[in-house]
């Protein structure tokens, strides 16, 4: 809930992907959850309003132990995917290993080896960063391969 990354890209020519725009929204400590919450919706609604996408994706999260941090991260997507969903815009939920897959080939790559892929991906000159954002664009590489590859089975279908 501190910090909420956000990416968006675009494919072009060949398939080839164009970066977009990323970042976060972040909340302030200390104040209250419900304010938290209104200030994670209304960064989305900025970034939705700038950008106006197609699609949307966000990663399928699991905990085995921290249940607070659980709680914490379920109330954040909850309004993440009540904001996408006032939209109209199509939601797909991908795993942490199908990111990994997508974007590096590798279900288990760790987070070096996924920023490294980002940037070339994305033909960035830096590591994005921080580390929510640079996640939040993996989503979203993983969404636009995964698309490409459900648009193409339905055309042969």
């Amino acid at each position: 809930m501190a910090r909420t990354g956000y990416g968006l890209v675009r494919q072009i020519r060949g398939g080839e992907l164009e970066l977009v725009d990323f970042g976060v929204i972040e909340t302030q400590a200390g104040e209250d959850v419900s304010a938290r919450l209104l200030a994670l919706e209304a960064g989305i609604e900025r970034v939705l309003h700038r950008h106006q996408p197609e699609s949307s994706a966000v990663e399928r999260l699991f905990f085995e132990r921290n249940v607070s941090t659980a709680m914490t991260v379920g109330q954040a997507r909850g309004v993440a995917l009540l904001t996408l969903a006032r939209h109209d815009l199509p939601i797909t939920e991908y795993s942490p290993v199908e990111i990994k897959q997508a974007v590096t080939g590798y279900g288990a790559a760790d987070k070096r080896q996924m920023q490294t892929m980002v940037r070339t991906l994305l033909r960035m000159d830096d590591l994005p960063r921080p580390d929510d954002a640079a996640d939040a664009l993996a989503v979203a590489i993983c969404h636009a391969h995964m698309s490409r590859i459900r648009q193409r089975m339905e055309a042969g279908a």
